[in-house]
């Protein structure tokens, strides 16, 4: 299997005269992104859920084999705190199947003030259609037990393995695929990532997965364009730790190149 690799997003005005050309129209970006890396993690159902016609249109205007992660609304995991998740889970899944094909992992990033709270973690994951892929981002240090391990394996839920100067998750296996968000390097200019940093995520995965890797990588740093530059540089690094990283762009067409 390949290791996507792609960005939290996609329409950064910074990104203007680095990925996209100057004169493009913003409403033409996804296509131009779509082209060349093979997956995107949409942060958009977040703050406000797109309706269906939305997802349904994003998935006619990206290439057959195009994967759009989802993260879920912040009404579930910030407002509800897990609480009750049959309804937000059931809407959120209802606008997204529209992507059809397209529609990959779901993402549920918790606040962190958010304490570990197992019960409510196994209700919302088991609110899920079978079959949805569902990642979990804990910001809290309560979430770092066995208990919450096993619960996330017996669900075949991913632990989202999440990189920053000021928070690192365990790096555990829960599932027979895994996801890593890469959100702030410590290189210059800041967020950026270095070469170095970016091998050891690269050699960490083929570690915990094997060879035959089946990982979703997403960079979330976008100021300045450094999620572009990190993403081509990590999929040169996976690929010299032998893994399979999906397409990006030519170097030339990254900040930094």
């Amino acid at each position: 299997m390949p290791v996507l690799v792609g960005t939290s997003g996609w329409q950064y005005r910074d990104w203007r005269g680095r990925l996209y050309p100057g004169k493009l129209a913003q409403a033409r970006w996804l296509e131009h992104y779509a082209e060349r890396f093979a997956t995107v993690e949409s942060n958009n159902a977040f703050y406000r859920l797109p309706e269906p016609e939305t997802f349904a249109a994003w998935a006619e205007r990206t290439p057959p084999g195009f994967v759009m992660a989802v993260k879920a609304s912040r009404f579930l995991t910030h407002l509800k705190r897990l609480r009750d998740p049959e309804e937000p889970v059931g809407r959120l899944m209802d606008h997204a199947r529209h992507l059809g094909a397209k529609l990959g992992p779901v993402l549920l990033q918790l606040p962190p003030t958010l304490k570990a709270d197992p019960a409510a973690l196994d209700r919302t994951l088991r609110a899920f259609p079978d079959g949805t892929r569902v990642a979990v981002e804990p910001r809290h240090d309560s979430w770092w037990t066995d208990e919450v391990r096993d619960l996330l394996g017996a669900l075949g839920a991913a632990l989202c393995l999440a990189d920053s100067p000021h928070r690192h998750t365990p790096v555990w296996r829960t599932a027979d695929w895994t996801y890593l968000r890469l959100h702030e390097g410590s290189a210059h200019p800041r967020p950026c990532y270095d070469r170095q940093a970016l091998a050891t995520w690269a050699g960490q995965l083929a570690e915990l997965m094997g060879p035959e890797a089946d990982a979703y990588v997403y960079f979330n740093n976008d100021p300045g364009g450094c999620a572009v530059r990190d993403a081509v540089w990590f999929a040169e690094e996976a690929a010299a730790a032998g893994l399979s990283p999906t397409r990006v762009p030519h170097l030339e067409e990254a900040p930094g190149g």
